[in-house]
C-alpha cells in the first residue's frame, strides 16, 4: 500500500527537480530570516541563488546539535512565534534542550509524512492503533496519532508505562497495530510470556517501531514472540520527527522522503561526501519546513543510501537502518567499542531486556568501561548467584566478541528510562 502514489513514485529526474525548486525557497527563507545562516552565507561571500543544483548544496557549511542549543530557544526560527503553532524540543539531557517549531503547514505535510510511514507499514483505516511513545514535547506520539487519525484508523493514546495496563488495552481494545520502540514491545512480549498471556489470543498484527535502532534479531524475536509483521521507521526530533524515512512490507530498507528532505552521507571524520552504498554519517536538509528549516544537519546516524529499485514500487533512495552515531564511538585502550555491538550480545543472552547504557571513566590512567544492564521481571526478583551468571556471561561475551574487559551491572526492569525522554546511551566521563 502507498499512501501518495505521485510523490513516493515521481520519477528520479523529476524528483531532482522538485528538490531543487524546494531548496532554493527554504535557502532564501532563511537568509532573509535566520540570522545564524546569514552569518554563514555572508562570511563564505555565498548568495542563495548561486545554488543552482544539488551537488552546489556542499558549498554550505554543516549544521550541529551544538549550533541549534547555541540559539536557544527561538534563535533558528525562521518565522515570528505568532506564526508558529506548535513548539516540540528535546529533553536536554546532555545540555540545553533543542527547541523546533511548526507551522499549520508543517503540522499538515507532518501528518501526511507520517501517514506514509503508517501505510507502509500495513497500516489501514479498520486498524485500532496503540501509541505507546510519551505524549509531551517529544515528537514521537503526537506525530503518529495525527498520521494514524488522517489515515482513518481508530487511535488509543496510551503514552509510555504501565505495562499491565498497555496489554489488558490490547486485549479488550482490539489492538491490532503497536506504535512502539522496539525494546519496549520485547518486554511486552515477555511480560505476556510471565503472566501466561498468549499473543495469539490478541487482534495484534502489526509493530511500526522507531525511537531506537532495530537489529534483524530484535525484529526476529519480537515477530516470533508476537505474531506480528514488525517495520522500523526513522525520524529525527530537530528535522521533524517521525516522518523521515520508513520501511515498506518488502524491509530492504528505509523508504526517504525525498520531496520534503534531501540525503547525504558524509565521511564523519573528513566531513567529505561519500557514494551511494558507502556507509557515514547521514545529514538531511529540509525541504518543506516553514518554522524550522535545517540546511545539511549532521544527524550522527551512521548508515547509506541504495537507489536500486524496491519491489513496492516507490522511486525514493532507501537508507539502511541505522548501524550507530558518529558521536557514541567509544575507544577504550585503542579499540573502538560501538553501542550497537553491546546490543547485539544482549539480544542473545536470556533474561535481560535490550536496554542499556555504556559508561567510560578513568581512574589512575586508565580506562575503565561498565554497562548497566536491564534485566526482566522474571529474573530480577530470582537469587544472587543467578544474576551473577547473567553478569559474568555479558562481561565474557563482550571480552571475546569486541575485545575490551567491562564490569557488566544489572539493575531494575525499565529503570534506565528517565520520566522524560531518553537517557543517553553512552556516557563518557573521561571528557570530564
Amino acid at each position: 500500500m502507498i499512501w501518495d502514489r505521485k510523490y513516493e513514485c515521481m520519477e528520479r529526474e523529476e524528483m531532482e527537480q522538485l528538490q531543487l525548486e524546494r531548496l532554493q525557497s527554504t535557502l532564501n527563507r532563511i537568509f532573509r530570516n535566520v540570522s545564524f545562516y546569514k552569518k554563514r552565507f555572508d562570511l563564505l561571500k555565498i548568495f542563495p541563488e548561486e545554488i543552482q543544483s544539488i551537488k552546489d548544496l556542499s558549498q554550505i557549511p554543516l549544521t550541529a546539535k551544538e549550533d541549534l542549543r547555541q540559539s536557544y530557544p527561538y534563535g533558528m526560527f525562521a518565522l515570528p512565534l505568532r506564526e508558529v503553532v506548535r513548539i516540540h524540543s528535546s529533553s536536554g539531557v546532555t545540555g540545553k534542550p533543542t527547541v523546533t517549531g511548526y507551522t499549520r503547514n508543517d503540522l499538515h505535510h507532518w501528518s501526511q509524512l507520517t501517514a506514509r510511514v503508517l501505510t507502509a507499514g500495513g497500516v489501514t483505516k479498520d486498524d485500532v492503533v496503540q501509541i505507546t511513545f510519551k505524549y509531551g514535547l517529544f515528537t514521537g506520539a503526537f506525530g503518529l496519532h495525527h498520521g494514524a487519525e488522517l489515515i482513518g484508523a481508530s487511535v488509543i493514546p496510551m503514552s509510555t508505562g504501565n505495562t499491565h495496563k498497555q496489554v489488558l488495552i490490547m486485549q479488550d481494545y482490539k489492538t491490532t497495530a503497536l506504535v512502539s520502540t522496539p525494546s519496549y514491545a520485547l518486554l511486552l512480549s515477555r511480560y505476556m510470556g510471565t503472566e501466561g498471556i498468549d499473543p495469539k489470543t490478541l487482534s495484534l498484527r502489526l509493530g511500526l517501531f522507531g525511537g531506537e535502532p532495530c537489529p534483524e534479531p530484535m525484529r526476529k524475536e519480537i515477530e516470533e514472540r508476537l505474531f506480528i509483521s514488525a517495520t522500523d521507521n526513522y525520524g529525527v526530533s530537530e528535522v521533524m520527527g517521525p516522518g523521515v524515512a520508513a520501511e515498506c512490507e518488502a524491509k530492504n530498507g528505509l523508504h526517504l522522503y525525498e520531496d520534503h528532505f534531501i540525503p547525504e552521507i558524509i565521511d564523519p571524520l573528513t566531513l567529505k561526501a561519500l557514494p551511494p552504498g558507502a556507509e557515514g554519517e547521514l545529514v538531511l536538509t529540509t525541504l518543506s519546513k516553514e518554522a524550522f528549516p535545517l540546511v545539511r544537519y549532521r544527524t550522527r546516524d551512521i548508515t547509506s543510501l541504495d537507489y536500486s529499485p524496491c519491489p513496492c514500487g516507490r522511486t525514493l533512495v532507501r537508507i539502511k537502518k541505522v548501524l550507530g552515531r558518529s558521536d557514541d564511538i567509544l575507544i577504550i585502550k585503542g579499540v573502538n567499542v560501538f553501542p550497537s555491538q553491546i546490543e547485539a550480545i544482549l539480544l542473545e543472552v536470556e533474561g535481560v531486556e535490550p536496554r542499556y547504557q555504556i559508561i567510560a571513566d578513568r581512574f589512575d590512567g586508565v580506562d575503565i568501561l561498565e554497562v548497566k544492564v536491564e534485566v526482566n521481571e522474571g529474573v530480577f526478583s530470582d537469587e544472587i548467584k543467578i544474576l551473577q551468571n547473567i553478569s559474568a556471561k555479558i562481561e565474557r561475551k563482550i571480552r571475546e566478541i569486541i575485545g575490551v574487559s567491562a564490569k557488566v551491572k544489572l539493575v531494575a526492569p525499565e529503570s534506565l528510562q528517565p520520566p522524560e525522554g531518553k537517557a543517553p546511551k553512552v556516557i563518557d566521563r573521561r571528557k570530564k
